[in-house]
């Protein structure tokens, strides 16, 4: 069997995924590159690793060993990037990130924007995702570092704070709840909705409306929340966005906001790497300047 770092990356991300198309995506990868890659894996090992079922991609008995054995060899990588990286400051590296939303648009770049301008020489792979897939891309060696909601379950990952995200919604001022202290979820579901165009914290909120059995009423996808708010100031619709995005586009946009009641809507946001031990040195100096509050200095790392 002749399988390279790339297939056992694809074969992870397709297992934790439980999709082609999505593992495909995890790793930069087409579709039809991803399939023939799987089935020339299947044919090199002669045994069959997936199997179709309703609720997506599973991997076999002997898909469930190479999966183990790929990420034994996903540690054993990281270890050795850990090791080089000690020796090898001065080279160009690449850090991976998995964030959710409200990380990717409203907390991380204050936060990476002064630590990336002191490290010339690495470059950040960043891509959004939902709270359970970042657990998924950094159990598996996928990422090295995550940045998700606390209230998901992390298995064995390491955890530290990284900040309190809580959603509002936002709406014109003279609507009937503008002068509401707070409001719970399942009391707007019979409004209009200005919604995101994808991203992982629509697809949270779309979750959470489908639990109680309900599809929004969306009228327009936006693709920043600042056009949501938009939108909202002008009564096209309710917005669900996080209060620092609320705040910061509250007189621009002439809005009102509203904090939900609801216990999911109040998410503690936490880093999380499977063994802060394992990562390069650049990798663990970054985890410790997210770890510090906006504002606080660093010391420059390689260069």
């Amino acid at each position: 069997m002749r399988f390279d770092l790339t297939d056992l990356r694809l074969f992870l991300a397709v297992v934790d995924a439980a999709s082609i198309t999505h593992g495909a995506a995890e790793v930069g990868l087409s579709l039809s590159a991803a399939s023939e890659r799987l089935r020339d894996m299947e044919a090199a090992g002669g045994v069959k690793l997936l199997e179709r079922g309703r609720r997506g991609v599973l991997p076999t008995p002997a898909g469930e060993a190479l999966a183990h054995h790929a990420r034994v060899i996903q540690r054993q990588m990281a270890d050795m990037r850990g090791e080089l990286g000690k020796h090898a400051s001065a080279l160009r590296s690449t850090i991976r990130l998995c964030v959710n939303t409200a990380t990717f648009t409203e907390f991380l770049p204050e936060r990476l924007a002064s630590w990336m301008a002191a490290h010339p020489s690495i470059d950040i792979e960043l891509k959004e995702r939902q709270s359970f897939e970042i657990v998924r891309a950094v159990a598996a060696g996928l990422a090295e570092i995550g940045i998700l909601s606390s209230a998901v379950d992390t298995a064995d990952l390491q955890l530290r704070p990284f900040a309190i995200d809580r959603l509002v919604v936002v709406l014109w001022r003279d609507h009937d709840l503008a002068a509401q202290k707070r409001v719970a979820f399942a009391d707007i579901l019979d409004q209009h909705f200005v919604g995101l165009a994808g991203g992982a914290l629509q697809d949270h909120i779309d979750a959470h409306a489908a639990r109680i059995g309900v599809r929004l009423k969306t009228r327009v996808r936006m693709r920043t929340f600042e056009g949501i708010c938009q939108m909202a100031a002008a009564g096209v619709g309710l917005g669900i966005v996080p209060e620092t995005a609320a705040r910061r586009c509250a007189k621009p946009a002439g809005i009102a906001f509203v904090p939900l009641s609801d216990e999911w809507t109040r998410r503690r946001l936490s880093l999380c790497v499977r063994n802060d031990e394992e990562l390069t040195a650049p990798a663990r100096d970054l985890l410790e300047h997210l770890t510090k509050p906006v504002g606080t200095k660093r010391r420059r790392f390689g260069h």
